[in-house]
């Protein structure tokens, strides 16, 4: 990726956030997600409406939700509610469960997110299927 220049993360760890993110080698970013407390709720969605304000390419994104054993009510909306936003556009994003209770959160969150040329989302139990399915080759959402 170094012919592509990397668009800076403008996000740095706080105390007591329950989320991590970092950017990936092929420009996507990796979310680590250990809580989903209304605090971690509210500072993801801020940081991914921010973020997603000048999204100018294909991009590839990992949520590893395997340290987290359940999905609120306000986490599904937040995540629906940025997935049909239309800004959120051309991204592949795999999602990381470790238990069926999130898992059909996740199933629930694609159902309701239907941006067209928007996202293109699945979900995995383990990081190397999600990071083999990321990384072919990308094709236009839309």
């Amino acid at each position: 990726m170094s012919d592509i220049e990397l668009k800076p993360l403008n996000w740095s760890p706080q105390p007591g956030l329950g989320y991590t993110v970092a950017r990936r080698q092929d420009g996507g970013l990796n979310f680590v997600f250990t809580k989903t407390d209304p605090v971690t709720m509210k500072h993801w969605r801020d940081f991914v409406e921010g973020h997603l304000l000048d999204s100018d390419r294909l991009t590839r994104n990992l949520y590893d939700l395997s340290q987290v054993g359940e999905l609120p009510r306000q986490a599904i909306e937040y995540a629906v509610e940025a997935g049909n936003d239309p800004s959120m556009r051309n991204i592949r994003l795999a999602v990381v469960v470790s238990n069926e209770t999130v898992q059909q959160g996740v199933e629930r969150i694609i159902a309701l997110t239907s941006a067209p040329g928007g996202v293109e989302m699945a979900v995995f139990t383990e990081v190397e299927l999600a990071d083999a399915w990321l990384n072919r080759p990308l094709t236009l959402v839309v």
